[in-house]
């Protein structure tokens, strides 16, 4: 089996999500013996956002910006390795109410029509990922923004990255979820309920 491992929080050892993503796929090794795992670290190494130049390229346009075409096809294996995943697990904080920019780098490299979806002919968005494949989300959010919360409207971070995953074929979702971290009070709480999902993950 094959696990593509994605991290999108900024704040590197001290990011609750990079934590709780780490310990999912450890919780899927330990399920699944030999289990390939590819890492990318949208943080570390971060796909640059959409420019003419990159919409050019889709057209046969070749760049000319040598940071362009460095970018194009360092960003090249993302949809294979999403195709080639069984295990898709993801780590990504609330910024200021969605995903890290980062993310939706990453996002918009992989949500490419005639790769990962299509559209009918009544004009209704169809995804061409295989299915059978389980995503795991690691959230993380100083505030608390679930349902129930005087301000669950304000969250863009789950509901737009699983809105996206959803457009390409990717249904089967489940959210490991630490909110309330930025509060002393609640921090501990937090974590060690999303540990205890985690250790409940089965194969």
């Amino acid at each position: 089996m094959k696990l593509l491992h994605i991290d999108s929080s900024i704040l590197g050892a001290n990011s609750v999500s990079r934590s709780l993503s780490a310990e999912i796929v450890a919780r899927e090794a330990a399920l699944h013996p030999g289990l390939e795992v590819v890492y990318r670290d949208l943080a570390e190494q971060p796909p640059l956002h959409l420019s003419p130049a990159h919409i050019g390229a889709l057209f046969g346009q070749p760049p000319s910006d040598p940071a362009v075409i460095a970018d194009i096809a360092a960003a090249a294996p993302f949809i294979g390795e999403l195709f080639a995943a069984d295990i898709i697990v993801i780590g990504t904080p609330m910024y200021n109410f969605g995903i890290p920019s980062q993310l939706k780098a990453w996002i918009d490299r992989v949500l490419v029509s005639g790769k990962t979806f299509k559209y009918s002919e009544a004009g209704v968005p169809v995804g061409l990922l295989p299915p059978g494949k389980k995503v795991i989300i690691a959230s993380s959010r100083g505030g608390v923004y679930s349902e129930g919360s005087p301000v669950a409207f304000l969250d863009h971070q789950e509901t737009l990255l699983k809105a996206a995953l959803n457009f390409i074929g990717l249904t089967d979702i489940t959210i490991i979820r630490a909110e309330g971290v930025a509060v002393p009070a609640l921090k501990p709480g937090a974590i060690a309920t999303a540990q205890a999902q985690i250790a409940a993950l089965a194969a």
